[in-house]
């Protein structure tokens, strides 16, 4: 094994500890709550609007860790309005076809057991303060990955 390849190997383990760490701190410092399958499940389905953080391994998507850490401060703005969930980069992977993830970290929205939206990628404060009030705003819709919408160009919609 070459010395660059047992670096990356040694730093990428490093990073996930770290990051694991970083999780459970805002488990135990914030109302944020680390979920696994059932209990995403049971996010989804309660009522009032959530958020869930759709992570990936920090060593290969950094920005997982920027969202993290300002997770906590955009719940404060948004006051008792947002709940927050997390999940792993496994769990975010096995979901993301439901959701229509494309791309990482990403932030799905949900309502009252329906699916609101998703805002991807790492976003400046101006850019997630207004598109989660956009969310707060939007009604439940499908996701993007359930079924294919049929739209009729013609004149008859009806099927023959």
């Amino acid at each position: 094994m070459s010395e660059t390849l047992e670096f990356s190997m040694v730093r990428a383990a490093e990073m996930k500890e770290s990051f694991s760490k970083l999780l459970e701190r805002l488990r135990t410092q914030s109302p944020i709550v680390l979920l696994d399958k059932e209990e995403l499940e049971a996010f989804v389905m309660e009522g009032g609007d959530g958020m869930v953080l759709f992570t990936q391994e920090p060593d290969q998507q950094p920005e997982t860790w920027d969202v993290a850490v300002i997770l906590p401060e955009l719940l404060k703005l948004f006051g008792n309005r947002l709940r927050a969930g997390i999940i792993s980069p496994d769990l975010a992977r096995e979901e993301k076809a439901r959701y229509g993830i494309t791309r990482w970290p990403s932030l799905v929205f949900v309502r009252d057991g329906g699916y609101v939206g998703v805002i991807d990628g790492m976003r400046n404060w101006d850019e997630y303060t207004r598109e989660i009030v956009g969310m707060l705003e939007k009604p439940i819709g499908r996701a993007p990955s359930i079924g294919i919408p049929v739209i009729s160009t013609g004149g008859n919609s009806a099927c023959h």
